[in-house]
């Protein structure tokens, strides 16, 4: 699918309901942002009680240059290749409790698979360039040889740079991406490996889709529109927070988050399976 050019905000949004929200999102997300993660005290131990069988869940601890001690969560399938990781980054001040249900999804089709903690972003500051280098350095700690970085909205941003300065990367998966001050499209221009998108409805909370503009900017990039999806459908499992502030109005029928997991997932699937079959043909 060929990418498609960036849309622009509506001209009926005006003024007061741009600050109206506005204070009203940064109030909430400082709610559940890095000022609720300093205080969880996480070291190395087993989740996997609990988890469906032939998968292993454990928290641990990785050191970086930028964000010092940095706490991420893996979920290692039975028999997966130990060289091969998918890296998932969270949204903007939430944390990676809020993508278990695609590090889940992913260690079930056989891909091991990290979240982490952000803290390098605060109200004022997105952080993104940090946030990029974190998401290295957990892929350095774990030994990775092929990577798959992918995110969620500010998250995808950082995936996208992440990708765009490490040799191993393969390829990016982004969700419901979110640029700030047209790194994104810097990024993207550059890239090249196989840009993902998946695009929801046009929100606020997503830059009324300013991510395409990313895309675009990608000969490579595939973008899938995830017809009906909002915000927060990106993220597994979501909170009031992100509902209060991102969410659609009305009667919702069904949310697509299972189908937003099974796209993304078999987009990492099939990026780590052509990264495979490229080195066995001795390509670059």
């Amino acid at each position: 699918m060929p990418p498609h050019p960036s849309i622009r905000s509506p001209s009926t949004w005006t003024s007061s309901r741009q600050a109206k929200f506005t204070v009203l999102f940064l109030a909430c997300l400082f709610v559940s942002g890095c000022t609720g993660q300093a205080v969880r005290q996480v070291g190395t131990r087993d989740l996997t009680s609990g988890r469906p069988a032939g998968m292993a869940v454990a928290d641990g601890v990785a050191r970086s240059r930028t964000a010092g001690v940095l706490r991420y969560r893996i979920y290692r399938p039975t028999g997966a290749d130990p060289g091969d990781l998918a890296v998932v980054g969270h949204g903007f001040l939430r944390a990676k409790e809020r993508m278990a249900g695609l590090a889940t999804a992913l260690a079930r089709s056989g891909v091991i698979a990290v979240t982490l903690d952000f803290c390098n972003d605060r109200l004022w500051d997105g952080g993104h360039v940090r946030n990029a280098l974190a998401m290295m350095a957990v892929a350095n700690a774990l030994g990775a040889r092929r990577v798959v970085y992918t995110g969620f909205s500010a998250g995808a941003l950082a995936a996208l740079i992440a990708a765009r300065n490490d040799r191993r990367a393969v390829g990016v998966v982004a969700l419901d991406l979110v640029d700030a001050q047209a790194m994104g499209i810097r990024m993207a221009s550059g890239l090249k490996r196989p840009l993902i998108g998946l695009v929801g409805d046009a929100s606020c909370c997503n830059a009324f889709q300013n991510g395409l503009a990313v895309y675009a900017a990608s000969p490579s990039a595939v973008v899938q529109r995830m017809i009906g999806a909002d915000h927060c459908d990106f993220e597994s499992p979501t909170d009031w927070v992100c509902r209060l502030t991102c969410a659609r109005g009305g009667a919702i029928s069904g949310s697509p988050r299972q189908d937003i997991l099974r796209s993304a997932t078999a987009a990492v699937q099939s990026l780590l399976r052509d990264a495979a079959g490229s080195e066995t043909r001795g390509e670059e």
